[in-house]
């Protein structure tokens, strides 16, 4: 059987297949993303929560597992507005839930995330490392290390959900659009959290954009198996990004509550909140989401501050026993998730995307 048809995109990148593991922040790990580059994908790491040694240190983990192309993705967003007021009401309104769990809200919040736009330090490490791809979500970097990226020889990729942010990163330089629908899960890529939502679905955004732009689209989004896969390259698509498949990997950092719940009739409820978070991302259905679904935006402070509150509670349910506060992102496809080695996983997908090729 001939190969699959590569792309200029894949075969600059070193990909064998138009498959790309989703860079999921705290459930993908350098075993992950080593596996997946092994078996001719595309590999990724989420370092957006982590300082540039930790993300050095997971890049060399990575590259001694496998000599595959690695891809490190970092927020872009803008960093949070502090707002004593809010997050002191923000505290006061989380208490209820600390007590089920037997503890107290912590005494002040803090923006555990640093945002690449400001951290000259991941960039400096980035240029050393040279990975092969770098990727980008909730908006655009800035024009210096769209530069020092590309001179350090790195494909860029970056999300977009809606035709005007990929045309904004399109002019900015990157080598190929993430076209986030919808349906996918974890954090939705809009650069304003406070603005509209076109909430456009994932073949309707991949193929708008292929037929818009003049770079190559990569569609994600409730993309779970082979057919899926071919259905995105069938609309022009060069390859998909599956994040939700991976969460139950061998290799995954899910916890055991997470991996439950993805089993559970909540993979048919998933919902999209900013309570955990701070800006809209798609989770199973757990406790924190239906508390929340009362919530009125304008209460929740800034992203990722208001983060801090959602992992000390996360962290306080799980001593108490309670497994329904976590960041369960998951998109709409979780009831198609299969629980197998990432290899296992990979060589089903391409066995499926070669057979929907012969159907």
């Amino acid at each position: 059987m001939a190969p699959f048809p590569a792309s200029a995109l894949l075969e600059r990148i070193g990909m064998r297949l138009p498959i790309i593991q989703a860079p999921m922040a705290g459930v993908s790990s350098p075993a992950m993303a080593a596996a997946v580059s092994q078996h001719g994908g595309l590999g990724s790491l989420g370092v957006g929560a982590m300082t540039a040694a930790q993300a050095r240190e997971a890049v060399h983990q990575c590259r001694a597992l496998s000599p595959g192309p690695l891809n490190v993705n970092l927020f872009v967003h803008r960093p949070a507005q502090a707002n004593a007021l809010k997050e002191a009401a923000w505290l006061a309104r989380l208490r209820s839930e600390f007590e089920r769990a037997n503890a107290q809200p912590p005494q002040h919040l803090r923006e555990i995330y640093r945002s690449f736009l400001a951290d000259d330090d991941m960039l400096a490490m980035l240029v050393e490392e040279k990975p092969k791809v770098v990727s980008f979500h909730f908006g655009v970097p800035r024009p210096d290390q769209v530069a020092a990226l590309h001179a350090a020889g790195s494909v860029l990729l970056a999300s977009a959900t809606n035709v005007e942010e990929a045309k904004a990163l399109e002019t900015a330089g990157v080598d190929a659009i993430v076209a986030q629908g919808y349906e996918a899960g974890g954090h939705r890529g809009v650069f304003d959290p406070d603005g509209e939502d076109s909430r456009m679905g994932t073949f309707a955004l991949t193929r708008v954009l292929v037929r818009t732009l003049g770079i190559p689209v990569i569609a994600a989004g409730g993309i779970m198996d082979g057919a899926g896969i071919a259905a995105a390259l069938k609309l022009g698509a060069v390859a998909a990004q599956l994040g939700t498949a991976f969460v139950p990997t061998d290799e995954s950092l899910a916890d055991q509550g997470f991996r439950a719940l993805l089993f559970s009739d909540a993979a048919h409820h998933t919902v999209m909140t900013r309570v955990i978070s701070g800006r809209p991302a798609r989770s199973l259905a757990n406790d924190f989401t239906r508390w929340g679904a009362q919530v009125p935006d304008d209460a929740i402070p800034d992203y990722p501050v208001t983060y801090d509150a959602g992992k000390a509670l996360h962290a306080a349910g799980k001593a108490a026993g309670l497994r329904g506060y976590g960041a369960h992102w998951a998109g709409q496809g979780a009831p198609l998730a299969r629980a197998l080695s990432t290899a296992a996983l990979m060589q089903t997908l391409e066995s499926e995307l070669e057979a929907s090729r012969l159907g």
